[in-house]
């Protein structure tokens, strides 16, 4: 069998290509900067540099392929809605007609659950359950029509399922529990209304459970939306005091009313789009709706339908993290 993962080199997608390749896949990861190519070489993967904006470079990557996951995106809070247009919605066009070219038997599609969230609280969503009218930033927005291309290839019969993982976290991690970290050194953790916030997290390899159970599930599952988490909700500020208790470091938390944090944002994300560079703001109206409002997600239907399990738990997924993270300080890196 053979796999192609599209952001091959990215926190997940690498993820995911190491089990590919430990269960006798042979896998070629795809992805537009080259820099990993040794390291994936050197790990019996295959590596492709083809960029998801172009349709002729991931045509010809399709090809001969019995599934591909579609991990590749633009994922960022903040930037240029026609950037994320290009790789977000255009990549995965490309993606699409790629698969249907060459016959691949099943494309599975990540997705985001930003899709279903903005500045209101919103507890257990379903897949079937109205999205926002507005999405909160040109990456939910982008992601959404996406979703929209690869259920509509999908009513064409291709075979193709979506998942919408939360928060991805684990050993590698270059985004979520890095800011949270680098914020406790700086100037504080901010704690929106006190952090009561419930929020959903998912570790890496939960997520990577679920792709592979995508790609064996049934012809029925096909052109529907997985939400994917550890079925663990707590609230934020108890998320970041067991980041904090595995790491061995106090918490230095920030207390802000979330109508302070949210008018702060507004503020953050005008004055950045009047200074050169599209710098991101250090705090977005996305990440603060985010972190400072329930959002939730049921994942009755994974459990149902994929046969999903979330294997690993939150504390062994932060001690994992953690002990990562003091080897990386340790090596200097």
């Amino acid at each position: 069998m053979k796999a192609l993962v599209t952001g091959g080199t990215g926190f997940l997608g690498r993820r995911l290509a190491v089990r590919l390749r430990d269960a006798g896949w042979e896998v070629t990861a795809m992805a537009r900067q080259d820099g990993p190519r040794d390291m994936l070489h050197a790990e019996g993967i295959r590596f492709l540099q083809r960029d998801l904006r172009s349709s002729e470079q991931v045509n010809e990557a399709c090809a001969g392929h019995d599934a591909v996951f579609h991990c590749g995106a633009r994922s960022a809070s903040w930037g240029m809605y026609r950037d994320f247009y290009e790789t977000n919605v255009k990549g995965t066009e490309h993606v699409i007609g790629g698969c249907i070219r060459h016959g691949v038997e099943r494309l599975i599609h990540v997705s985001t659950p930003s899709v279903c969230f903005g500045s209101a609280h919103r507890l257990n969503v379903r897949e079937t359950d109205p999205l926002p009218a507005r999405q909160a930033s040109p990456y939910a927005a982008t992601k959404l029509l996406a979703e929209e291309a690869v259920q509509r290839a999908a009513a064409n019969g291709l075979g193709a399922v979506v998942i919408r993982p939360r928060a991805i976290f684990g050993p590698g991690d270059t985004s979520i529990l890095p800011r949270l970290i680098a914020a406790n050194a700086q100037r504080g953790v901010p704690l929106i209304d006190k952090g009561s916030a419930l929020i959903d997290l998912t570790y890496v390899d939960n997520v990577v459970d679920a792709l592979l159970l995508c790609q064996q599930a049934p012809a029925h599952c096909n052109g529907r939306i997985y939400h994917i988490t550890n079925g663990e909700p707590m609230p934020f500020a108890e998320a970041a005091e067991r980041l904090f208790r595995s790491l061995g470091q106090p918490l230095r938390a920030k207390p802000l009313p979330f109508a302070a944090a949210y008018a702060a944002a507004f503020l953050m994300e005008a004055a950045a789009r009047l200074l050169p560079g599209d710098r991101e703001p250090m705090l977005t109206r996305a990440v603060a709706g985010m972190i400072g409002r329930s959002q939730t997600l049921d994942i009755s239907a994974a459990r149902r339908d994929l046969g999903y399990h979330p294997g690993v738990s939150i504390d062994e997924g932060l001690n994992a993290y953690a002990a990562w993270w003091r080897e990386r300080g340790r090596h200097g890196s």
